[in-house]
């Protein structure tokens, strides 16, 4: 059993508080997902009720986790630069449990996670894995650990489609209590059975939560019932109020207007109506007390709202893309042969395979194709945003570059629209979350004017609350979009054409 008592987490920096009093209780076959917008505090509840030394230094906290002696597996969303660094089998064996395991134990892991044994003993470092094999090594160490409280910070990054089936299984038969943060709507959906929904709401000044145990699609689909009966309450009582003030003013207007008329040699219809006006007013303060107490609208994160700004068409038909490779190669290693790929406007095509098959190195192939193209304006978001984002500037500086006041008041409303606050637009973008970089870039390419997108993974970093409003705008996007996903519920509704890339080369399989 895992439980969390009164659990609050400030940060240090501007003393902002992530949650407040969140307490809950998860035993065995208790599969809970953390979910909520980006920046929210997700990540270090979870370092925090694994070893709250790993929040120190940015975050206070108080309140009580109880562990009861349980062991406990920790997946971090990232390595640190000095895991990046050593080599496969020096991050196995800084597990001592890995150390101590036999050859066969090793070799039934290695198999049910899809690596060869060789690769755990392997000095290639860990930098140069693919991100599912970055994922599935650490997931060796983690078992090496016979844990008995799995803590899952974003497990199904770059995960291929045959692990992530591998993923919901293995998490679904896991006989003790899971807690995992997920962008993977289809994986919520087939494995959580208790949400933690973390929350920021009056613009991000106030934490708000809520733990119900029941499975994501019925938690969202209930959720949104209760927002939309609750707004069209307020949205009702407040045309009621409308219409009760319009009929107050008439009646106020009709004795005041009484009252000027009658002369003073007439004391007692005087009388009457400041008897009658003094009734008006105490109707008036009854009114102010029902305004008061009235049903608020819905204060709720609201899913990102990003419309598509100066988007260039690509007119149906035109040849986007007519590739022909004899090889692909990544340094020394050929990864694909023949590899051909016809494209045309405005289709929406993903590339899916095996991690490792080579999808990001054809992604940056196509890339430099289409790049002295003078005929089409490409936009490129890259897997890692550090390739293409400069750390130092603001959000607001890369996307007005020009500092124009008036472009700058335009560009602030758009990301004031994808939920960031007045100090977050001023902070670095090396400092904001992978959600929020992921926003940068895709309002980058909307307001570009480019026709075509390339985009590698571009849902991995977006929380599920986002994922049905970003597909919407994707699926409406103009132009041409050729990306690379692992993502199943963006791949069924956004794109037109599927291909898998192996060995052999492309193969369309939609």
């Amino acid at each position: 059993m895992l439980q969390i008592k009164n659990v609050s987490i400030t940060q240090r920096k501007d003393l902002r508080e992530l949650v407040s009093e969140l307490s809950f209780c998860l035993n065995d076959g208790d599969k809970a997902a953390i979910i909520g917008e980006e920046g929210n505090g997700k990540s270090t509840l979870l370092k925090l009720i694994y070893n709250e030394k790993l929040i120190e230094e940015y975050a206070g906290y108080t309140g009580e986790i109880i562990r009861q002696g349980n062991v406990l597996g920790y997946l971090g969303q990232e390595l640190s630069r000095e895991e990046k660094e050593t080599s496969v089998y020096e991050f196995l064996a800084g597990e001592p449990g890995f150390l101590e395991a036999d050859t066969k134990e090793l070799a039934g892991m290695a198999k049910e996670l899809g690596l060869p044994l060789s690769l755990l003993y392997s000095e290639q470092l860990m930098d140069t894995l693919s991100g599912g094999e970055k994922i599935k090594v650490q997931f060796v160490r983690i078992l090496c650990k016979k844990p008995d409280v799995l803590l899952l910070d974003e497990p199904s990054n770059d995960m291929d489609i045959e692990t992530l089936d591998w993923l919901e299984h293995w998490i679904n038969r896991w006989p003790g209590p899971v807690l995992f943060i997920s962008h993977d709507e289809t994986l919520l959906e087939h494995t959580a059975n208790v949400i933690i929904h973390l929350e920021q709401i009056r613009r991000k000044q106030k934490p708000r939560h809520a733990v119900v145990k029941t499975g994501y699609e019925e938690y969202s689909h209930r959720r949104a019932a209760s927002l939309e009966k609750q707004g069209q309450l307020a949205r009702k009582e407040r045309s009621e109020y409308r219409r009760q003030q319009e009929k107050f003013r008439r009646i106020e207007q009709r004795v005041h207007h009484e009252q000027e008329k009658v002369s003073r040699q007439n004391p007692h219809g005087a009388a009457l109506l400041k008897k009658k006006m003094k009734a008006v007013k105490s109707l008036e303060h009854r009114f102010e007390r029902e305004a008061r107490e009235m049903t608020e609208f819905p204060d709720a994160e609201e899913a990102i709202l990003l419309r598509l700004g100066r988007c260039g068409n690509i007119p149906a038909g035109k040849t986007v893309l007519n590739m022909e490779l004899p090889g692909l190669q990544a340094g020394n290693t050929v990864l694909a042969e023949n590899l051909s790929l016809w494209i045309r406007g405005p289709e929406k095509v993903c590339i899916v395979g095996n991690n490792g098959a080579g999808k990001t190195t054809l992604l940056k192939e196509i890339v430099r194709a289409l790049s002295g193209r003078e005929d089409i304006c490409m936009a490129y978001m890259p897997q890692n945003y550090e390739e293409e984002l400069p750390g130092e500037k603001t959000p607001v500086e890369f996307l007005c570059p020009m500092g124009d006041r008036e472009e700058r008041s335009r560009i602030q409303t758009f990301l004031g629209s994808l939920k960031f606050t007045y100090e977050e637009m001023g902070r670095p973008l090396r400092e904001l979350s992978g959600g929020q970089k992921a926003k940068v870039f895709l309002l980058k390419m909307s307001i570009s004017g480019a026709g075509v997108w390339l985009l590698d993974e571009p849902t991995r970093n977006l929380s599920p609350l986002s994922g049905p409003i970003i597909r919407k705008m994707l699926q409406s996007f103009p132009g041409t979009i050729i990306s690379v996903s692992h993502d199943r519920k963006y791949m069924e509704e956004v794109c037109d054409t599927l291909y898998r890339l192996d060995g052999e080369g492309l193969h369309q399989i939609h």
